[in-house]
């Protein structure tokens, strides 16, 4: 096209966006700028919900700052927009700024700055908004419910139906807690059908509790709804190798195989002085592997998950060069001392991965937050503060996660 309007434009922008690929989508907005063409209301939209998708901060940051720089109004739209992209990106302090401007805020604006909170894990902020926002009469709705995670009380008081994701965050609840038959006859007795990710939700505590039988008849189940995904495989999987029923992985990578189902390959992504590289470096290699300065720290590899009836050396090599312990690197050597690495993750994150999360993090004295497909996990001083995306749920987590 020779003469692109900004209707054409954001177009493009959005379906970027929507279609996840974000650094595509800013690139665009770039480009538009430097074309002399003003975004509209559509275009940030767009363009904060990459950043968001990117975790890029600074450049969330860039275009908040763009807005006040060319007198935008940040209305209720823009301003959860903006609220969304910072509590994505880890920066409740900036959220609450934008919430506390925003003039007539309604109730999606109040929804996004309690999710905000939740999912950070700043549980007493949460608690205090809901509290607020309820004083101010305005009614809560689904979304507020799956930020706190108060899930009996939606219909008995407020007489509001819980919807797939409320049912989410009480299987995932009472699964890290080891009630896996109550969890699995709470998903039985659901007058809404379950998705594939609340199954997979219960797959993950039947991995953790060792239950092969449950999450046997939970991958039947899925098989026979063709409701399988990659992730269904994978997780039983780990579940069989874990116990060393390598006949069972070996079975399960030929039905994944022969159901035509692939695996996407895991990435992590970092952003380091506004930019969000792409390439691994191999750093720390001290002669004993890229992470033997850990093991002086008494880390040990936890070759068991590893899915691959090979040799110890074998196992440990594997798990040297998982996406995520690049990225953290990357951010060790890239970043001032004190400054927080934020991670994100296409991939929910392993066990390995996070037990040497969190002893970096004691011994650089970093906190490193990484958000993957299902929660952010807020590593400080050498424990984890697990959040369920959308959900209330604080845990110091143990030395072994069920997060892989």
């Amino acid at each position: 096209m020779e003469d692109r309007d900004v209707v054409s434009w954001n177009v493009m922008i959005d379906g970027y966006t929507q279609h996840g690929r974000p650094n595509d989508a800013f690139v665009l907005f770039r480009k538009m700028l430097k074309a002399n063409l003003k975004p509209n209301e559509v275009t940030l939209l767009a363009v904060l919900s990459a950043c968001g998708q990117l975790g890029a901060l600074e450049s969330g940051r860039w275009v908040h700052s763009y807005l006040k720089n060319n007198g935008i109004e940040i209305n209720v739209h823009v301003g959860t927009a903006l609220i969304d992209m910072y509590s994505t990106c880890g920066s409740l302090e900036d959220a609450r700024l934008v919430f506390d401007k925003i003039k007539n805020k309604d109730i999606i604006a109040w929804n996004s700055m309690i999710v905000g909170y939740a999912m950070n894990g700043f549980s007493q902020e949460a608690l205090q908004l809901f509290s607020d926002m309820c004083g101010m009469l305005l009614h809560p709705t689904d979304i507020t419910f799956i930020g706190l995670g108060f899930f009996r009380s939606m219909k008995d008081e407020f007489g509001i139906e819980p919807k797939i994701e409320h049912y989410r965050c009480m299987v995932n609840l009472l699964g890290r807690a080891g009630h896996l038959k109550e969890a699995y006859l709470l998903v039985k007795g659901m007058k809404i059908a379950p998705d594939p990710v609340l199954w997979e939700t219960l797959l993950g505590a039947c991995r953790l509790y060792g239950n092969i039988g449950l999450a046997e008849e939970i991958v039947r189940f899925l098989v026979d709804h063709n409701l399988a995904n990659s992730g269904t495989y994978i997780l039983l999987s780990n579940i069989y190798a874990a116990t060393g029923r390598w006949d069972g992985v070996a079975r399960t990578r030929t039905l994944m195989k022969d159901s035509g189902v692939q695996k996407e390959p895991g990435c992590s992504s970092i952003e380091v002085n506004n930019k969000t590289p792409k390439e691994q470096r191999n750093i720390y290699d001290d002669g004993g592997g890229k992470w033997g300065w850990l093991k002086a720290h008494g880390y040990t590899p936890q070759t068991d998950i590893v899915l691959h009836d090979i040799g110890e050396i074998e196992k440990e090599q594997s798990l040297e060069v998982h996406s995520k312990k690049f990225a953290i690197a990357f951010g060790l050597i890239s970043t001032r001392p004190g400054t927080t690495i934020k991670i994100f993750k296409n991939h929910r994150v392993c066990s390995d991965c996070h037990v040497v999360t969190k002893l970096i993090s004691k011994i650089t004295d970093r906190r490193i937050v990484v958000r993957d497909q299902n929660r952010f996990h807020n590593f400080v001083d050498g424990s984890c503060l697990v959040v369920i995306t959308g959900e209330l749920y604080v845990s110091i987590s143990p030395t072994r996660s069920n997060s892989s």
